[in-house]
């Protein structure tokens, strides 16, 4: 019966030390687990499930011991299961030892985590303070530039009013004057100039315009759409 028995009971002592080699390397993947808890509950799950299956060969090893027929042989086997049930108590405090270092680990990091949340969030608040205050100035800038083109435009308008009536002065002093060439001359070439001068205020005019519209589109966008 003893020989019949060492089979059951080598491959029962395997089991033992496989189980017990496979806790050791959970309970360490339980002491580097980064987390989230929900990572710890899975492992913890998977440890509980191997103690299970190493106290059932404990047990079972145990039950092989006592019905050896050599008390020799029996109380070998007895030392063993002592000393398998001693290692997994070893195991079992290691366990509660890597839970407890993980658990401190993952609050310490949580904790962490909401702090530089809180000095992400205090960061965004300067800086679009900042801004606020950037887009302020920005626009008060272009508030003056936009009173001195409204100044220059209207300007160039009594620029333009004051030519158009020396234009319709010279062309009086034409239809009064067309006997005398030379003078008609002179004024032809009044006429021309002023109507270059006007040509070139109207672009001015026309280019401010553009401007103010550029800038007013500008500021409009960075307040109705500052993401973009």
């Amino acid at each position: 019966m003893a020989a019949a028995a060492c089979v059951p009971v080598r491959v029962c002592h395997q089991e033992i030390v496989k189980f017990d080699l496979e806790i050791k390397a959970a309970v360490q993947d339980i002491r580097d687990c980064p987390g989230p808890l929900g990572a710890l509950t899975e492992l913890n799950a998977a440890v509980k499930e191997k103690f299970r299956h190493l106290r059932g060969r404990i047990q079972e090893l145990e039950q092989m011991a006592k019905e050896q027929d050599k008390e020799s042989e029996k109380q070998a086997l007895l030392r063993e299961v002592e000393n398998h049930k001693k290692q997994m108590l070893s195991n079992q405090a290691a366990w509660r030892k890597a839970n407890l270092a993980c658990k401190i680990a993952i609050d310490n990091s949580e904790k962490d985590q909401l702090l530089q949340g809180r000095d992400s969030v205090r960061q965004r608040k300067t800086t679009k303070e900042s801004l606020a205050e950037s887009a302020s100035n920005i626009t008060e800038s272009l508030m003056g530039i936009s009173r001195m083109m409204s100044q220059q435009v209207q300007q160039s308008e009594e620029t333009v009013q004051t030519l158009a009536n020396s234009s319709r002065t010279i062309l009086e002093a034409n239809e009064e004057f067309k006997s005398m060439s030379g003078t008609i001359q002179l004024g032809r070439k009044l006429i021309t100039k002023y109507n270059r001068r006007e040509l070139t205020d109207k672009l001015l005019i026309f280019l401010a315009l553009a401007l103010f519209l550029a800038t007013v589109l500008y500021i409009l966008k960075k307040r109705l759409f500052p993401f973009l």
